[in-house]
């Protein structure tokens, strides 16, 4: 017995991207204390790593929430900057 396919999801940005991904694209673009200031989180302003950020977002929802709807906005100012 197969499982089937999970739908195709063509218009969700975050489909097929892992949380280290989001987390690292974030990084290279507002940096970690860009991170921290916009996402208020001890992980993101003492000590950050991308290890100790993975640990504590995914253990938090609302966190990792809230990174995803960063990230979700970075792709929108990138589009309008175009």
């Amino acid at each position: 017995m197969s499982t089937p396919a999970p739908p195709a999801q063509p218009r969700n940005p975050l489909h097929g991207l892992t949380l280290e991904a989001i987390v690292t694209a974030l990084v290279a673009h507002y940096g970690w204390s860009g991170l921290a200031e916009r996402i208020p989180v001890r992980c993101f302003s003492v000590d950050p790593s991308i290890g100790s950020s993975l640990k504590f977002l995914r253990k938090t929802p609302w966190a990792r929430e809230k990174v995803e709807g960063l990230y979700l906005f970075m792709l929108r100012e990138q589009r309008r900057a175009q």
